[in-house]
This record gives structure tokens, C-alpha cells and sequence, in this order.
């Protein structure tokens, strides 16, 4: 072969692998949840420069990508990383519609709760639970968030009666009345609204629910003493042009939700919706002659309207209206809603309530170089409500205002408030006499609070100090400081403490239902003054890989001492008394939570609660005597999983709840005769196991959702009737002098079956 025969042959051959190696290609697809996509995600190919955002549609493209085999990886904040081989054979690759997955640790979601401002999971000095609206969904009905919240450790739901089974939120022993309810960071619910506040807000309108707990007076004010619970809402850009959902039940119930969101004009986006609910039955399986769970209808209609401005300046206002009609009682009372011409009968037993709620509420940042901002709220609450033959008529108005300043200066992320609080707050009863000392129907409470948020070791060590000073009326000032720091000591492990004091005060309808339910005559005993609390928790968390799945592990340690304590004492017949505690009161614990995503679509939550709550008093000699606090229970557990079939595009979702021994107050049952027994009812309950059992369809193509549930699997009930006395032969049922709702501590539902349907159209 001669040198040009050669030559010619070697530079074709470099032509070749020019033009072989030199070739390039685009790469293309959309990110999605499988039910809406998600925009902005981070697509990458990993060892390349090669990267690029999805857009606002979930949609992305890679251009000018040699030819080859790639990793691609997508993240996105709230979703576990997403990576999968790729080949690049051709001018183009289009991968269609990739599917990730809601993170369960959510050590990137942003939060706002636990410092008042914006910040991630992983970086608060405050640690924070969240719960997403894509959990929610795929493991609860969406009847109400109460029955969410309980699958946080720690958190538990609170009957606070056995007739019309109103319930609150009890975080770490403390009853329900010490936990904050917020919206958007706006205390809403004080007083007499609280006790419905987690059961009027629709679950179409929740982005997630972020919980706090532990003491946090300092940034909230009174009643956040347990902890707090923040519903965020969504913003309307992030809703589908359209969304809806029904469900119905075996027990008759049915609720449904429907979302319409535009955008008007370039920036402002508006949400509006409507969120309903039925239950119209009467069901006694105990045979204690009344319902076995409430009826009622309900209706919220809501509408939020969000501006985008410049420099991500923030603009949102919401208005909501709440109407619920809540009843129960014995049958005549119920059936053909005979309750409607006969409320405040003497002789027919029934409670029925009526309840009209309207809020505003809503964030503006000034224009201004400086970082200020106005929170603000506006409450009225209206509730005619019957008890037996005795009204409780109640309205409460309620106008909040937070003008906040926030800068950065080196280290320190400083945080300084005025808030300004309006209540008038009035009802029948003797709690709020014109004679009863301390009492003012209407009250302002002005407040400061300053914060420091110092990074004293970056990504290291932070620490975080605040002081809250309130002026009230009837009390004066009160001053709550806090302290928190954050320490890693590596790069997956973080350990928190959090130290402060809380107060509280009092409003007798909130404390305890029994004040106006039943046949118990209302006593209170001196001038109630507030509740202080010295708080203290201790939380270790740590990241870790088993393979190629991540988990996490929290371990928590809590302590509570409470003076000036009020406590309902039920130990004198046919009384409830309230004072100031001369004693103490105290509760302490330690919880751990495990949250794992295997590599395989499987998300586990698994945790457990050990807790000691205790009053003490001296007795008659001098010699003080600790007694457990009442429906405190010794210990909980929580357990939930999600299981995906990705092929069948089929959601499993097991979650449970263990509850265990709690202190019950002393309750007699009557006689043939009606006298009572000589002997009270058990006064510590048992275990009881609630779990429940979820399967969604996804049917990404009509953009729908099918899902069927059941609920109570084991069909656990209170063995008890939450009631006593209804047996009273000298008396018409409901009637007696021995007539007590108190003895509520477990549901009375029984097993269920459910199934609904979500829809979307748009985005």
C-alpha cells in the first residue's frame, strides 16, 4: 500500500469520527407529580455542563447535547431527587412525561412559622413538622384537618364533648386550649372561635400545615404555649384553572370542594371556592338514647387574591364566610329536624349549634429599600347555640395587626414587631357579669417583640433570642422571652434547644365545653388571672442512608411547669369550679419519629410519644399530692406508609394511630331508682388502635383522581357511653341534676367505608 493510499485512508477515517463524535442532539420532556406538573425543576445531566430549568408548564429542553449515554437528575424543593440512564442515539430524545415524587422528610420545604420569616426546614433553629397537601390527600379523608393533624407524633385530637363532639388539638399532654391555630401566620381563632378552628378551613385551599412544638409566646402571644399549628394557604398561580372533589361515606355523610383560579390583568391572580358538608343521621349503637356522632351542614366560601409586584414585593388579601349548623341529641330531637322549632325545650334533650363566621386576613410589604411588612386580620364570630333548655349566645370581634421590620446586618437576622390586638368579646353566662372582677368586653393589647437570629458559626452553630412584651387591661404588662439555638456538630446530624415562658388567658367556653354542656352548675371561685409556663425541649435529628434510600431520625425531649394553673375541678357533685391552682402543674416527655423513602416507591413515617402530666396540690394537711391531668394520655404512637405502583398509577396509604391510658374524670352512673352508684366509673381508660386504609387512582390523561378509603378498620368504639345519668327515671332524659357529657376521651364512629373523586382542569 503506497504513503497516499494511506494518507487518504487515515483522513477519512478522522472525517468519520469528526463527524461521528462531533454529532449532537436535543433532549426533551416535563416534570410532573402525575397529577400536575412542576415547574421550575432543576434538570441536570450529572458530570456535564449541560443543564437548564423547566419553565412555568413543567416543560424543558437541552440542546447541543453530544451524542451518548447520561444520567439525568431532576430536583425540586418538596420532591426526592429524580435520576434515570439515558441514551442520546438520534437529533432528538423526547422523554415525555417524567414523574417525581413528594419528599416525606422535607428537609427543603420553606418555612415560615417557627422565625416569622422564610426559611428551609433544614436551616431553622426551630424545629418544625410539616404536612403537605399531597400527604394529605393521600392518606385522609378531607372531612376535616383534625383528623390529619393526629398523625404528626406528638399531636392529638381532644373531644371536648359527648353530645355535640366539638374537639381541639392537644400538643405533648397540654390540653387543646394551649395550642395556637394560625392562618398564613395570623392568629385567627382566639376564644370562642377555637374551638372550631381546624374544622372550617377546606382542605382545596391548604398548601401544607407547618407545626410547631414547644413555647412560642414570644413571636404568637397567648394561647401558643403547647406549640402552634400555621395552615398555609395556597397561592392562586399554583391552582388549577378548576379543581373539585367529592366524597361520600356509609354513615350518609358527603363533603365536596370546588376552586376556580384566573389571573386578571399581567400580575393579580384570585381563587375563589366553595367547601360543603352533610351529615343529616341518627345512629345509637351504644343504646344511651343519644347520637353516636353529630350531624350538621355546613358551608365556607373563600376567595384570595395575590399581586405579583416588583422585587417579589408581597400583596395577598382572603376573605372567608363559615356557616355551620351543628346538632345532636336524643331521637325526637333529631329526626325531621324536629331540633329546628323545639331548641331550648325543657323536656326533649338537644344541643344545636349555629355558627357564623366571616374573616379577612392578609399580607403587604411597604415599597420601601427597607424590609417592612403589615400582617392583618378581621374576625366576626356570631353562635346561637342550645344546650338542653339553656341558651349560650356568643359573638366575638377580633382586629389584628402586625407592622414588622426585618433586616440582616453581618451575622444577625434581626426581627422587631408592633402588634396591636382589638377584642369584644360577650355572652350570657356569669363568666362574662359586669360584676365579675377582671372582666372587659372589650379590650386592646398593644405588644412589641424583638428577635435575633445569629449565625455565630456559619452552617455551624446558630442561636436564636427573642423577648415579647404585652400590655392587657385587666392583667397589665406580661413579658414572654424565649431562647433557641441550632447546633451541627456534622453535616447530617442537627441538635436544637428551645427555652422559654408562656401565658395564657382564660375564656371559659374555650377551657371547657362541660362549662355550658350538661347539667353542672358553673363556679368559679376568685378572679381568674393568667397561666404562666416555663417551657424547655430538646430535639436531635439525623439524616441517614440505608443503600440508596435516605431517612431521618427525631428524637425529642420536653418539659413544661406551669403556676397559676386553671384546672375545672368536677370532684364536687353537680359542680364544676374554677380558680387559679395553688399548686403547680407540670408535664415532661421524650419522642421519637423515624421517616424513611426506600428507593422503591415506599415513604414511612413511624413515631412514638411517652409523656407524664401531673397537677399538684396540698391536701387537707399540708402535704402536696400530684394527681394526673385529665384525658392526658401516658403515651401515643403513629404510624402511616405510602406505597406507589408507578405502572398501575395506584397510591397505598396506611396510617394509625395508638393511644394509651389516660386519667378520666370521676363520673357515677345511676340506679333503677336514680341514685347514684356507690362506686365511680373506671377513671383510667385503656389502649385503643385507630387505623385507616386509602387507595388512589391516577388518571393523569383526564386529570383525575379516583380514591376509596376505609376508615376505623378495626371498628374500634368507646366501650363507655360518653354520657351519664340519661337513665334518671324521675327526670326526661338529658334532664337530671346527674346529666354529664364529660366522659368523651374516644370516638364513637365506629368503621366506615369512603371514596370520592378529585378533578382538575388547567393549571
Amino acid at each position: 500500500m503506497t504513503n497516499v493510499l494511506r494518507k487518504s485512508i487515515l483522513f477519512v477515517f478522522v472525517l468519520i469520527c469528526q463527524f461521528a463524535f462531533g454529532q449532537t442532539g436535543s433532549i426533551r420532556g416535563s416534570v410532573s407529580d402525575g397529577t400536575s406538573f412542576i415547574p421550575f425543576a432543576n434538570v441536570v445531566l450529572r458530570g456535564t455542563d449541560f443543564g437548564t430549568s423547566a419553565n412555568e408548564n413543567g416543560d424543558f429542553e437541552l440542546n447541543n447535547v453530544p451524542l451518548g449515554n447520561y444520567q439525568l437528575q431532576i430536583s425540586s424543593v418538596g420532591f426526592v431527587a429524580f435520576s434515570q440512564k439515558i441514551n442520546l442515539n438520534s437529533e432528538e430524545l423526547d422523554l415525555g412525561k417524567l414523574e417525581i415524587v413528594h419528599s416525606v422528610l422535607g428537609l427543603d420545604e420553606v418555612v415560615v412559622t417557627g422565625t416569622m420569616k422564610e426559611t428551609f426546614v433544614s436551616a431553622s433553629p426551630i424545629k418544625i413538622d410539616v404536612v403537605t397537601n399531597k400527604f394529605l390527600e393521600q392518606t385522609t379523608t378531607p372531612t376535616n384537618l383534625v383528623e390529619a393533624i393526629r398523625l404528626v407524633n406528638g399531636v392529638e385530637e381532644v373531644v371536648g364533648c359527648g353530645v355535640c363532639f366539638t374537639n381541639s388539638i392537644s400538643i405533648n399532654g397540654l390540653p387543646g386550649p394551649y395550642t395556637a391555630i394560625l392562618v398564613d401566620g395570623t392568629p385567627m381563632y382566639g376564644n370562642l372561635a377555637s374551638v372550631y378552628g381546624l374544622n372550617s378551613i377546606p382542605s382545596s385551599m391548604i398548601d401544607r400545615m407547618e407545626v410547631i412544638k414547644g413555647p412560642n409566646s414570644t413571636l404568637y402571644g397567648s394561647e401558643a404555649v403547647a406549640g402552634v399549628i400555621n395552615i398555609i394557604t395556597k397561592h392562586p398561580k399554583d391552582q388549577p384553572l378548576v379543581a373539585a372533589n367529592v366524597m361520600g361515606t356509609t354513615h350518609g355523610e358527603v363533603f365536596g370542594d370546588l376552586a376556580i383560579s384566573n389571573r386578571i390583568g399581567k400580575n393579580l391572580f384570585v381563587s375563589n371556592g366553595v367547601n360543603v358538608a352533610y351529615i343529616n343521621i341518627f345512629d345509637d349503637e351504644n343504646n344511651d338514647l343519644f347520637g353516636d356522632f353529630v350531624s350538621l351542614d355546613r358551608v365556607s366560601v373563600f376567595s384570595k387574591w395575590q399581586l405579583e409586584r416588583k422585587e417579589r414585593k408581597r400583596a395577598s388579601l382572603m376573605l372567608k364566610y363559615y356557616y355551620e349548623d351543628r346538632r345532636n341529641g336524643v331521637r325526637d330531637y333529631m329526626e325531621d329536624r324536629a331540633y329546628r322549632s323545639i331548641r331550648g325545650n325543657d323536656s326533649i334533650y338537644g344541643e344545636s349549634i349555629y355558627t357564623h363566621r366571616a374573616e379577612l386576613f392578609g399580607t403587604y410589604d411597604l415599597p420601601t429599600s427597607e424590609k417592612f411588612w403589615f400582617d392583618y386580620s378581621f374576625s366576626y364570630h356570631d353562635q346561637n347555640s342550645v344546650y338542653g333548655s339553656n341558651f349560650y349566645l356568643a359573638k366575638q370581634y377580633i382586629g389584628f395587626a402586625n407592622f414588622i421590620w426585618n433586616r440582616k446586618v453581618q451575622r444577625h437576622d434581626l426581627l422587631a414587631g408592633l402588634t396591636g390586638r382589638y377584642q369584644w368579646y360577650d355572652d350570657n353566662t356569669v363568666a362574662t357579669a359586669d360584676s365579675l372582677d377582671g372582666f372587659l368586653k372589650g379590650q386592646v393589647t398593644p405588644g412589641l417583640f424583638l428577635q435575633d437570629d445569629w449565625e455565630i458559626v456559619k452552617e455551624k452553630l446558630t442561636i436564636l433570642g427573642g423577648v415579647r412584651l404585652d400590655y392587657y387591661q385587666a392583667h397589665g404588662p406580661i413579658v414572654s422571652p424565649r431562647l433557641s439555638w441550632k447546633y451541627k456538630p456534622a453535616k447530617w446530624t442537627t441538635i436544637r434547644g428551645n427555652f422559654g415562658t408562656g401565658f395564657k388567658v382564660v375564656n371559659l367556653f374555650k377551657e371547657d365545653h362541660a362549662f355550658v354542656s350538661g347539667q353542672r352548675e358553673v363556679v368559679i371561685a376568685d378572679e381568674l388571672r393568667p397561666e404562666r409556663s416555663f417551657n424547655g425541649s430538646l430535639n436531635i435529628n439525623h439524616i441517614f442512608t440505608l443503600g440508596n434510600s435516605q431517612g431521618s431520625i427525631d428524637v425529642d425531649g420536653f418539659y413544661t411547669h406551669f403556676t397559676n394553673k386553671i384546672i375545672p375541678d368536677y370532684a364536687q357533685e353537680g359542680q364544676i369550679i374554677y380558680e387559679n391552682s395553688s399548686g403547680f402543674a407540670s408535664t415532661w416527655g421524650v419522642s421519637a419519629s423515624v421517616n424513611h423513602e426506600f428507593k422503591f416507591p415506599l415513604r414511612t413515617k413511624l413515631g412514638f410519644t411517652y409523656q407524664h402530666a401531673t397537677q399538684t396540690e396540698p391536701n387537707d394537711f399540708g402535704k402536696k399530692v400530684s394527681t394526673p391531668i385529665l384525658f392526658a394520655s401516658d403515651w401515643t404512637g403513629t404510624f402511616s406508609f405510602v406505597y406507589t405502583l408507578r405502572k398501575w398509577k395506584l397510591d397505598f396509604a396506611y396510617s394509625a394511630n395508638i393511644t394509651g391510658p389516660m386519667q378520666l374524670p370521676e363520673i357515677y352512673d345511676l340506679d333503677e331508682n336514680g341514685d347514684r352508684l356507690p362506686t365511680p366509673r373506671p377513671t383510667r381508660s385503656k389502649p385503643f388502635y385507630l387505623d385507616n386504609l386509602q387507595i388512589t387512582k391516577n388518571i393523569p390523561k383526564l386529570n383525575l383522581k379516583i380514591y376509596i378509603g376505609l376508615e376505623n378498620i378495626m371498628g374500634y368504639r368507646q366501650p363507655i357511653s360518653p354520657l351519664s345519668g340519661t337513665n334518671d327515671p324521675n327526670h326526661a332524659v338529658g334532664f337530671s341534676p346527674n346529666f354529664d357529657t364529660s366522659y368523651a376521651y374516644a370516638p364513637l364512629h365506629g368503621r366506615e367505608i369512603y371514596a370520592g373523586v378529585r378533578w382538575f382542569v388547567g393549571r
